[in-house]
């Protein structure tokens, strides 16, 4: 167990170089943008995209140089699909951070702890039997999904604070809920007809599609709200590594801590699946690379977590709309062909089940 001592320590050297490492995010955020809108069946042009980003300014007019299709290709598809990527990437990329956090657990994310699951099943039994009541933000999907990511992270966490508790022990238990919430929504997905069913089936494969900017309100208040709550956390997740014990001693409830960062990061959670579908191994591989960029200090990992969330699930969207074009692929199943072989290598090397 770590003393106060020594994770002041490590919370000095955490900032060392947090903000070039910032930068270094950024940068590559920027680079993933720009290759998301210009690649696709439809090419765009860089000047093209240029002019067009530059005319939304206001008292800005530029002479179009992209055709009126391409304009409405961009503005319709590409940069919705664009935001909503990074939307989703960030939430997923905080969330994992935040549960490895609050859990002391490197192998924790929104996936492997059977949130997703538990929250894609609460979004089904919306979606599939036509109950969305369509309130913005506030619309049945993401309260449902919210519940069911409640309910699984609580009976995973229930688990492990078993008489046989090991840091293993989330882990196995997380695949346990997954499991059952992944029964429980092919249960539902055999009551639906065959034409519901398929779309359903195709959401939770985990997809960036979206019609228009839609999805995109939805989630941004979410993210806001709880973004803010687990950055105003932050140090409680730090003063959490150190034990209980000397949590209390520090002047910190961690049982109060806990609630309100797991809370918070399955809201999170449940208002990105309820848009995107389940897509799996983003919060568990991107707070690993933070990690090798940053210490381990969490006013640090957090943020990063969200920026390289985001980049690297657009990134990946790219390859899934180009890999096998002119069809495309789930990008749930691109993340999933990147995680598993990370999350083996964790295992392999014993990084994964270090507490």
């Amino acid at each position: 167990m770590r003393s106060a001592d020594t994770l002041e320590t490590e919370t000095s050297n955490a900032f060392r170089l947090p903000w070039l490492s910032m930068l270094a995010c950024l940068l590559m955020l920027a680079v993933v943008c720009v290759l998301s809108v210009i690649n696709g069946a439809a090419g765009l042009s860089l000047r093209g995209l240029l002019t067009a980003l530059l005319d939304l300014i206001p008292f800005v007019n530029l002479d179009p140089s992209l055709t009126e299709l391409h304009h409405n290709i961009l503005m319709r598809i590409r940069l919705p699909r664009l935001v909503l990527g990074l939307l989703v990437g960030g939430s997923l990329g905080m969330a994992g951070a935040s549960y490895q956090g609050v859990f002391r657990n490197p192998l924790a994310d929104p996936y492997l702890l059977g949130v997703s699951a538990g929250a894609g099943f609460g979004a089904v039994l919306v979606i599939g039997f036509g109950l969305d009541l369509g309130w913005g933000p506030f619309g049945s999907v993401p309260v449902a999904a919210f519940i069911g990511a409640i309910a699984a992270v609580s009976a995973s966490s229930a688990i492990a604070r078993g008489s046989w508790s090991s840091p293993a022990t989330l882990l196995l238990a997380g695949v346990a809920m997954a499991s059952m919430f992944s029964a429980a929504q092919t249960y539902v997905l055999q009551k639906l007809s065959q034409t519901r069913a398929r779309e359903v089936l195709s959401w939770l494969f985990g997809q960036l599609n979206t019609s228009g900017w839609q999805q995109i309100w939805v989630l941004i208040p979410y993210m806001a709200v709880c973004g803010m709550v687990l950055l105003a956390h932050c140090r409680h997740l730090d003063v959490l590594r150190v034990g209980d014990d000397e949590a209390r001693a520090l002047g910190l409830n961690p049982a109060r801590s806990r609630l309100i960062i797991i809370a918070a990061a399955s809201l999170l959670t449940a208002a990105a699946v309820s848009v995107s579908g389940l897509i799996a191994f983003v919060g568990l591989v991107v707070p690993h690379i933070v990690r090798i960029l940053v210490n381990n200090n969490y006013r640090v990992i957090l943020p990063l977590s969200a920026v390289t969330g985001a980049a690297f699930l657009a990134f990946v969207d790219i390859g899934a709309r180009t890999l096998v074009a002119p069809s495309e692929l789930p990008v749930g199943v691109v993340t999933a062909f990147i995680g598993a072989p990370f999350f083996a290598s964790l295992l392999w090397w014993g990084r994964g089940i270090r507490p």
